[in-house]
Parts: C-alpha cells; sequence; structure tokens
C-alpha cells in the first residue's frame, strides 16, 4: 500500500498527517504496528505521532490520534492545531475560514485561524474541573492525563528519572500519565513534558502546557492568560477561572507543514 502523508510540528511536536477520508488507512491489529513503524526515527519517516483525519457528520473532520508506540490514545493539542491547519491544506475547510469544528475522542472542539498569521492555529479545549492534590503536585485531565510538579529550575532537572517514577508508579502503571515540571515567571511558565507512549521528552506537548497554566491559574479568579515557553518555542493559554472549573480554554501557537511524500507501507512494517 503506498501512502501519501504530511509532516507537520507545533514548537517541534511533530506529527504524520493522513487523509484517511475513504479509510485506505484500514483498522485491525496491524494498523497499530504500522503506525509504529512510520512513527520510528530510524526505520520510519519519524515523528511523535501519527493522526488521521477521516469523515464527520456533524463537523468538518474527525481526528484519530495515535502515540509514536502505535497505539491509539487521548486528545492531543498540538496534534488537533496541526490537523487544523492540514485541513485547510487539503481543502476540508475553506482557505479563507477564521473558524471550524473537529470531532476528537473527547467530543467536539473549536479551531479558530488567525488572518494575519497563518500558521497560527487557536483550539479551544474541554472544560476542566477541579484538580487533585497529590502532595505538593497536581493530577488533572486535559484531554489528556497529566501529572503537573513545580519545579524551581528546569535546564537540570532529571525530567526522565522523575517522571517514570510517577508514571510507572502503583497508581499509573497500567493506563500510564503524562507528566510536567513547570516553573513560572509571572505570567511566563516554562515547561518541560514527559508524553506517555512516546516514553520520553518531547519538545512541546499542547495538553501538558495547558496543565501547567490550569496548575498556576487556579488560584486567582477570572480571565487570565499565559505565555509558554517549551524547548520547542513558545504557546499560549488564555482561560477563565471559576469556582470549581475553568472554561473558555485556548490554546494557541503555531502549526508549521514540513514535507509531504509517500510511502510504501508494506515495505516499511516491521
Amino acid at each position: 500500500m503506498l501512502l501519501t502523508f504530511h509532516k507537520y510540528q507545533g514548537c517541534g511536536n511533530d506529527f504524520i498527517m493522513i487523509d484517511n477520508r475513504e479509510g485506505l488507512f484500514e483498522p485491525g491489529a496491524g494498523r497499530n504496528r504500522l503506525v509504529a513503524a512510520l512513527c520510528h526515527r530510524r526505520f520510519g519517516i519519524g515523528a511523535d505521532g501519527l493522526i488521521l483525519l477521516e469523515k464527520a457528520e456533524e463537523t468538518a473532520f474527525r481526528m484519530v490520534y495515535f502515540n509514536s508506540d502505535g497505539g491509539e490514545s487521548t486528545l492531543c493539542g498540538n496534534g488537533g492545531r496541526c490537523a487544523g491547519a492540514f485541513a485547510k491544506r487539503i481543502g476540508l475547510v475553506p482557505a479563507q475560514a477564521e473558524a471550524t469544528t473537529f470531532e476528537a475522542v473527547d467530543g467536539p472542539h473549536e479551531l479558530r485561524y488567525a488572518p494575519a498569521r497563518p500558521d497560527w492555529v487557536m483550539l479551544k479545549m474541554n472544560d476542566v474541573r477541579e484538580l487533585e492534590p497529590i502532595g505538593q503536585d497536581f493530577f488533572l485531565d486535559t484531554g489528556s492525563p497529566h501529572y503537573v510538579r513545580r519545579a524551581s529550575e528546569l535546564e537540570g532537572a532529571d525530567l526522565l528519572g522523575q517522571a517514570r517514577a510517577v508514571r510507572y508508579g502503583e497508581r499509573f502503571a497500567a493506563r500510564g500519565t503524562n507528566f510536567n515540571l513547570v516553573r513560572r515567571q509571572g505570567r511566563l511558565l516554562e515547561v518541560r513534558t514527559y508524553e506517555r507512549g512516546v516514553e520520553d521528552e518531547t519538545l512541546a506537548c499542547g495538553t501538558g502546557v495547558t496543565a501547567a497554566a490550569l496548575v498556576e491559574a487556579a488560584d486567582s479568579m477570572g480571565p487570565q492568560s499565559f505565555d509558554i515557553r517549551t524547548p520547542g518555542g513558545e504557546l499560549r493559554v488564555r482561560l477563565v477561572r471559576e469556582p470549581g472549573l475553568f472554561r473558555d480554554i485556548w490554546l494557541e501557537g503555531p502549526a508549521t507543514f514540513v514535507f509531504e511524500g509517500q510511502v510504501q507501507a508494506q515495505g516499511i512494517a516491521r
């Protein structure tokens, strides 16, 4: 099977995009192995994940997201923004449109496009209820599960050691969790993220920076905005904090086309 693909990245969080409206990328046991092979950075195209765009009845498209280990996963924030950029490129969303909607595993989401910045895509996240404190840390779900720990410095921090101790600990070993270290400087947050399914640090994580922003917004009511610095670039999170609720949550940042090509799927799968 010859697959046409497009490569996108959001702050270094990179994805293989496939237009699957005709159902060529078939379900089944072999699909997960194929995804892992395509995402492999030595033997495949290389990516943090793979996204299928499929037909939807009430929205522009349906997004199906796979981690680089081949497993179908929960919402990917940067992936959703890149899917929105890809949808415009292939004509699923009109070129001059400033907004659209799509379906993800956690329900419908709104996308907005910045007319003055073609690569800037904004994704509306689902509302989030209260955070769960775990000692000095926090656990919450922003479409994907995230564990958030505050840190006094990030550059020399042992992210992998800390993350794996939590991710493979008794509570999270079965289903896994993402892990984030966050350092705050006023309205600027520096964030490093370890992603389950990748089982390593990624250059950015949309649901992760959203989780970090919600933790830092928890003690102040009303509209709030944070600039987020990740190893791969800068994102922005806007939200409204109310008692017991975070709503009107927007993840903003670049969604950049890298290249397109074709790959012989039978040859790459191992």
